[in-house]
């Protein structure tokens, strides 16, 4: 199979890069620091610690993010984040594992539980600049993410408490019946990479309409039961 080349864009100067030299540019970015050293008091914002994160699908690393999230957030913050941008489809359990140690979310069924610690813990307390951690979200159909904290500094965010420094783009796939581009996947197929359609095409695929899911831009494009 060929290795497609990754690329997002930086979210500040709306720059195209490889998913390898996005981390480099974010810290050079000018736009980036414009928007980061604006004195904090003009504003009336207390500046806070930021830890710089990277997240990428462990199976299907094309699809990449770089994060900004201040140390007081905690796991369940990111959880919920990561949930509602690449993963809920039918509110199944997720988990972090970080030095060994798990942490989860509660129950959500009556029958459903996890062993470990609770996610109700600031980033600040397990996190620091070069650790790795795991974050799992369904325990059936399991997507599995990577995350590495690539660096710590000070500032403010404004907004939202998580904020998007750059995301890839989406990977264009291919229709395997006639070459164009792909719009949908087969849930069965797409375990072995296969089962991508077209519009068109759609209707001829063997296992049947019913099994067919969104193409979107996320790592559990074609899992359970996932749109987008």
């Amino acid at each position: 199979m060929t290795r497609r080349m990754s690329k997002g864009t930086c979210q500040f100067c709306q720059t195209t890069f490889s998913k390898a030299a996005m981390t480099r540019h974010l810290e050079a970015c000018k736009q980036r620091h414009v928007v980061s050293e604006t004195p904090s008091g003009k504003r009336g914002l207390q500046k806070r610690r930021l830890l710089h994160l990277v997240v990428e699908g462990r199976d299907r690393p094309e699809y990449w993010m770089h994060l900004e999230v201040p140390v007081h957030a905690t796991l369940e913050d990111l959880d919920r984040f990561l949930r509602q941008t690449w993963l809920e489809c039918c509110g199944h359990l997720s988990a972090f594992t970080i030095h060994g140690e798990t942490y989860s979310t509660s129950a959500i069924g009556p029958f459903e539980e996890m062993e470990g610690e609770d996610m109700d813990v600031a980033l600040g307390e397990v996190l620091s600049p070069g650790v790795k951690f795991l974050h799992e979200y369904d325990f059936g159909t399991t997507t599995e993410l990577n995350l590495k904290v690539v660096s710590e500094r000070e500032g403010d965010l404004r907004g939202k408490p998580i904020r998007v420094l750059a995301r890839n783009e989406a990977p264009l796939r291919t229709c395997e019946s006639c070459g164009k581009i792909a719009t949908q996947v087969c849930s069965s197929c797409s375990w072995g990479g296969e089962g991508w359609v077209c519009d068109g095409c759609a209707g001829t695929h063997e296992c049947g309409e019913e099994m067919l899911l969104p193409v979107v831009n996320s790592p559990r494009v074609g899992m359970c039961g996932y749109e987008g």
